[in-house]
């Protein structure tokens, strides 16, 4: 059973890793005032566990609180000379992590799977 351990501490993983990202890209077009801080990304940083128990997420980074100043004096919460902060989020760097994530959420999945029938072939055998 320990490849489907392994297999769904990975599926967690990647999870939050998505989590993260779908926060990250739903967020990378919100303005705040200057005055205040701009919105943080968040990055996860995950570590192989001690033996056979798989990966962990073991911390979250946070991007730039001062983010970037963009000139838009449309915008409702622009300051007295029309500059708001708006994130510092690669929209592209969230998209090609987003692919990544999911092709190794779609990885573990299918080991789970694989892993499942190889231990339903196995009962089969003990049965005949």
């Amino acid at each position: 059973m320990d490849a489907i351990g392994i297999a769904a501490s990975a599926l967690n993983t990647h999870q939050a890793w998505l989590n993260a990202i779908s926060n990250n890209i739903a967020n990378v077009n919100t303005a705040k005032p200057t005055s205040g801080s701009a919105f943080q990304a968040e990055y996860i940083h995950a570590q192989e566990q001690a033996g056979d128990q798989g990966v962990a997420v073991v911390g979250v980074e946070h991007g730039s609180a001062a983010g970037r100043l963009t000139y838009d004096p449309t915008n409702p919460v622009a300051d007295k000379d029309g500059y708001v902060r708006m994130p510092d989020i690669d929209l592209g760097e969230q998209m090609s992590s987003m692919i990544m994530a999911q092709r190794g959420y779609q990885a573990n999945a299918a080991v789970v799977d694989r892993a499942k029938t190889t231990y339903e072939a196995a009962l089969q055998i003990g049965r005949s």
